[in-house]
Formats: structure tokens, sequence, C-alpha cells
């Protein structure tokens, strides 16, 4: 039991919003931000603030964009004719960041998991249909972690694709660079096996 006033308690209450903060790390931050740092908890508020009005969801792609305009979305990327699905915004920088790909990118915000009322519709997995169904996509790739709801949504992700008569394609899931395989777990070891390609 706490003897904090009803605004301390609000605001150790918000930062446990935060993934990965408990009540003891949004006590610790609280009491910084209060004590030692005002004005970085002021220019914190005003940056939430101005992200909550100015921040929305890309018409096309669905990542975050600004006004209206989305880095990910230019003529030149559609020429290429790829969509890369990918769970989250962080999975897409990823990609960017870390690949030569320079595609269009579709942005699940999550994976299907009807346990926890996330299906197609919480996905805009109708916004990606009306995409695919305009002829302009050559190839569909998957970019979805291998979790258990990860592959139910790459599952409907590849119908989806080949119904529209988009070559559908999955990114490898296996053996990382420089690991050796007696130290491979079973799980990882599988999906490298029977994602193997042509040598």
């Amino acid at each position: 039991m706490n003897h904090y006033g009803p605004r301390l308690s609000g605001l150790i209450d918000a930062l446990r919003r935060l993934p990965g903060v408990g009540p003891k790390s949004a006590q610790r931050m609280a009491f910084h931000l209060l004590d030692r740092d005002r004005d970085g908890a002021a220019d914190l508020a005003q940056a939430l603030a101005d992200a909550l009005t100015g921040i929305t969801h890309c018409p096309e792609c669905r990542m975050f964009c600004e006004d209206g305009h989305c880095a990910y979305c230019s003529d030149a990327r559609r020429a290429a004719g790829q969509i890369c699905v990918v769970e989250t915004p962080a999975d897409l920088l990823a990609i960017e960041s870390g690949t030569g790909y320079r595609g269009c990118y579709f942005v699940l915000m999550g994976h299907l998991s009807p346990l926890d009322g996330v299906g197609p519709d919480e996905l805009g997995l109708g916004q990606l249909e009306t995409t695919l169904a305009g002829g302009g996509v050559q190839e569909l790739i998957i970019a979805i972690n291998p979790s258990v709801e990860g592959e139910a949504t790459a599952y409907y992700l590849a119908g989806m694709g080949r119904k529209h008569g988009a070559k559908v394609t999955r990114i490898a899931h296996g053996v990382p660079m420089g690991g050796e395989l007696e130290y491979v777990n079973a799980s990882t070891l599988s999906h490298a096996l029977s994602g193997r390609t042509p040598a």
C-alpha cells in the first residue's frame, strides 16, 4: 500500500503503461522527473502531446507518419511492385536500415490472435487485399516473426497473396551467420531445414 496523493499515483500508473516498466521502475522515473528534471518532464509532456496530435497512420501502409506524408509509399517504391508485410514499425525500421530492400511495406501492428480479439479487421487486412486486388503487386514478402500466431498470420497472408496472383515469398528463418549447428535449438534447425534453398 502506498501513501501517494492522486496526482503522483496517476503519474506512476501512467508510466507503468510503457512496455517493460513495472511498479518500482515507474516510481523511480516519477521521482526522478519530479525531483531532478522538471524541465525534462515538461519537454516529455509536450513531445507526447505533439506526437498524439501530429502523428497518424499512413492510409496506404499503416506506418506512422506526420502531415499525411509517408516516406515508405513513394511512387519509386511502388514501381518495384513489392510489398513487405511486417508486424510492427520496429520491424519495418530493422529491414529498412539493415537490408537493401526498397519496395513498399504494410505494417499489421500485430498478428492474428483470436483469443485476444485480434482478427483480420484489426490488422487492416481488408486494406491490404484492396491493394493486392489493384494488380500492381508482383511480390508479397512475408516478414512475420516465427511464433505460433505469426505462423497463422503468415499462412493467411500467403493465401491472400496467391488469390490475387502475387508471387508470395517469406524471409528465411534459421541458423544465424556464424552459428554452429550443435548449439542451435531444434525449432530453429527445423525451420532452417524446411526452408532450404538451392546452393
